[in-house]
């Protein structure tokens, strides 16, 4: 039965991975639920979802464009640099501060990434977004620290990148969407690649969930394509919004 419900967390988890981001948010729990530790559960689950991320990757493959003028190589050397800082970070550090910050971000992320189209517009009008040196740092800078959250705790990861990518000008949902799991992937490459060597992963629950994520990371990618932009939007805010009052409820009774 464990193995059963965790295996439909991670189905379910990978197919909202694609969508919106969020499926640690499932694996997690079950993880945690099946009498797992907590540390041990954050690490098999970012494993578990690295082959849910790369075939909703390809999915989107099509739709992946630079930001800011940063090309795709520009980008996953930027994510690899955050991912394995925040990976690290996470072996060395206790988790318990970073817990109280986490519902506060996925909060903000939300509510940036329900602003994005108005907020981007807004930008776009006061300074036309020129590709200037100083807009490239910035956003190098943005990603690198969206990137250390996500190999520090995976969880909300795809919120967040939505929202940043939504505050740079992005606004076609499918080049947002391909750009997330691309930048995911590396990043749970890099955290697993790091959790691996410091044996923090348990192998036979990883295995499960990257069967069960990749089939839903799929059918995930291959549904959302086929949705009103409009629906996803609302729905990833959604999700948002009952993440980060799960995190909230947790830290309440923490």
């Amino acid at each position: 039965m464990t193995f059963l419900l965790l295996g439909v967390a991670a189905f379910l988890g990978g197919g909202l991975n694609a969508v919106a981001g969020g499926g640690t948010f499932l694996i997690f729990p079950a993880l945690v639920m099946g009498g797992m530790p907590a540390i041990t559960a954050n690490a098999t689950s970012a494993v578990g979802v690295l082959p849910g991320y790369i075939s909703s990757a390809v999915t989107f493959r099509r739709n992946i464009a630079p930001v800011r003028g940063i090309r795709i190589p520009g980008l996953v050397i930027i994510g690899l640099a955050g991912g394995l800082a925040g990976a690290l970070l996470l072996l060395i550090t206790p988790a318990e501060a970073f817990d109280i910050l986490v519902p506060w971000l996925l909060l903000a992320a939300t509510a940036l990434f329900a602003a994005g189209p108005r907020l981007a517009a807004a930008l776009r009008g006061r300074a036309a977004t020129s590709m200037a040196e100083g807009s490239k740092t910035g956003t190098v800078l943005a990603l690198f620290a969206v990137s250390l959250y996500g190999g520090y705790f995976n969880g909300g990861l795809g919120i967040l990148l939505l929202a940043l990518f939504g505050l740079l000008g992005l606004t076609n949902i499918n080049t947002m969407n391909g750009l997330k799991n691309v930048l995911s992937a590396v990043l749970a490459a890099v955290a697993a690649a790091a959790f691996a060597i410091a044996g923090v992963v348990s192998w036979p629950e990883a295995a499960l969930i990257m069967g069960a994520s990749t089939c839903g990371g799929y059918m995930g990618a291959k549904l959302s394509r086929h949705l009103p932009q409009a629906w996803l939007r609302a729905g990833i805010v959604l999700v948002g919004l009952m993440m980060s009052m799960a995190f909230f409820i947790k830290a309440w009774e923490g």
